[in-house]
């Protein structure tokens, strides 16, 4: 579902790396993140639900629904997933989602 719009979504803005960020940095950017997410999809539910149509759309002006966006962005999100698996393990021969000892979540809300 690309959207002409959408196709350079980054064009003309400066690629940054995050390589010298630390990981409690890079850990509260996920979790700000993950906050601001589910606030989008608490009101997106709340004013229409999940059939509602989405604002991006295909070349042709169709328009996907929330519904279809959200599996979308789910299905992306684990194929990225897998690929940093692989990453992780070819660096450091670690594997799943080990963060640093004691980091948990925040609960939604705080």
């Amino acid at each position: 579902m690309r959207s002409t719009a959408c196709a350079r979504p980054f064009a003309g803005r400066p690629f940054t790396s995050a390589a010298n960020d630390t990981p409690e940095k890079l850990y509260a950017l996920w979790d700000g993140a993950v906050e601001r997410s589910r606030a989008r999809l608490d009101a997106a539910l709340a004013d229409g639900g999940l059939d509602q149509l989405v604002h991006v759309s295909w070349p042709d002006g169709r328009h996907a629904s929330l519904r279809r966006l959200l599996c979308d962005l789910i299905e992306e999100y684990g194929r990225h997933t897998g690929h940093a698996d692989l990453l992780r393990e070819a660096v450091d021969g670690l594997v799943g989602e080990d963060p640093p000892a004691g980091w948990h979540a925040r609960a939604s809300g705080s």
